[in-house]
């Protein structure tokens, strides 16, 4: 299936020498399958431990290894490739191709390649007319931990290059250690992160908030709700396939954080609004997915509470919870940031009205709504049935789809939000 970010890309896949390189053979079907077009460039110690032919029946397209039998006998491959490159990754990296890249030294067709490759510096937005690098060190933990290995590494990414990995685990030579390839699917976030810095998002902050509020009643038991926080973690995906730079401030979690996204756990309500506050003013665009508890036991115990013989009910006196986004209200009256807030307004009952009613009382300028009592949509579910309210009374409801669309429908709505009057 084709990404919307890998997708019509030029990816030069950089493979050298070493028993990770395997894995290179998974990623580039990965890359394949992702739509983009993947030029292999190997070097001569990489090409014994995989055939070149694995990686052309994988990309469809020839392995090169050598510089001086280029095909259709061009004389100078090294530019013609660098030229036609949106993407490098190189994995494995060896401690001897990463030494040269960081040298500057140019002996083979992948170093002549790569440098006539300009990094682009991923901390901006845009490319400044350089290419993402994506590097992925594999080698023995000694070798890696070396600090001639270490501060090439740190040059390399001083000039722009994105490291990913190494990770621990078993080596290759039965040791424990740091040096193992990142898996392939780490290693394509990474390059979706890289590429998503040209995106209409790019130099923008957004902060979400996630998952289900929990409110101590004793060291054991707590007051929360159904929320998994899997749409809050697709709109901070989908933020960051935007460009941006994203936050999630959540609650507990039943899904993994997206790579390249900050994790700002939080647990309580309180907590949760104290994380936000700290942040908004610097933050362009806040979503309010969170499922929020709106009130809290009044006193936590400090103990487990027991039942007693003979005790048929146990009465617990609830406290109001800070509202949140009326927070942010409040602070943004003052400071103008942030710049977009979007609300979501999970219903049992009347849900256009509620939505209505809160879009106005926090000051947002977009509102989401849905119902979450309907069968496959809402909390916990893949899938979301939703009406965006805007503050200029406009209303679109869209069909239910997977929560990934849904976000990007959400995400869509904000961009206009962010244009100058």
């Amino acid at each position: 299936m084709a990404d919307r970010l890998l997708d019509g890309q030029r990816v030069l896949l950089g493979v050298t020498g070493g028993i990770a390189a395997y894995k290179a053979a998974d990623l580039c079907s990965k890359l394949v399958q992702a739509g983009a077009q993947v030029d292999v460039v190997m070097t001569e110690a990489a090409a014994r431990f995989v055939a070149p032919l694995t990686f052309a029946a994988l990309s469809g397209r020839p392995a090169r290894i050598d510089m001086w039998s280029a095909p259709g006998g061009d004389p100078i491959p090294h530019v013609r490739m660098a030229a036609s490159t949106d993407l490098v990754i190189v994995a494995p990296l060896s401690a001897n191709t990463l030494a040269k890249l960081a040298l500057g030294l140019a002996d083979n067709l992948l170093t002549a390649t790569l440098l006539a490759t300009p990094i682009a510096a991923l901390s901006k937005p845009g490319f400044d007319g350089g290419v993402p690098w994506i590097l992925a060190p594999a080698m023995e933990s000694h070798m890696w931990a070396n600090p001639l290995t270490q501060a090439h590494m740190v040059a390399l990414v001083a000039r722009g290059a994105a490291q990913v990995g190494p990770g621990r685990g078993r080596l290759a030579s039965g040791a424990m250690g740091a040096g193992r390839m990142a898996e392939p699917a780490e290693i394509l976030a990474a390059a979706r992160l890289a590429l998503a810095r040209r995106g209409p998002l790019a130099g923008r902050r957004v902060l979400v908030t996630a998952g289900g509020t929990q409110e101590p009643l004793d060291p054991v038991r707590y007051l929360t709700n159904a929320s998994s926080g899997k749409m809050g973690l697709a709109l901070a995906e989908a933020a960051r396939d935007l460009g941006a730079a994203v936050a999630v401030v959540h609650a507990p979690l039943a899904v993994p954080m997206p790579y390249g996204v900050e994790s700002v756990p939080v647990r309580t309500a309180q907590q949760m609004c104290d994380a936000v506050l700290a942040r908004a003013g610097t933050t362009d665009v806040l979503i309010g997915a969170a499922a929020v508890a709106d009130f809290r036991p009044a006193e936590a115990a400090g103990q487990k509470i027991k039942k007693t013989p003979g005790q048929e009910e146990l009465l617990v006196r609830l406290a109001r919870n800070p509202d949140i986004l009326g927070e942010v209200a409040a602070q943004r009256a003052q400071t103008g940031w942030p710049r977009a807030v979007v609300g979501f307004a999970a219903e049992t009952q009347d849900l256009l009205a509620n939505a209505a009613a809160k879009l106005v009382a926090k000051r947002l300028d977009l509102i989401v709504a849905n119902d979450v009592t309907e069968p496959g949509s809402g909390f916990g579910a893949d899938d979301n049935r939703v009406t965006l309210l805007f503050a200029d009374g406009r209303q679109e409801a869209l069909p239910i789809m997977p929560k990934a669309e849904v976000a990007d429908r959400v995400l869509a709505a904000v961009l206009p939000l962010l244009q100058p009057d």
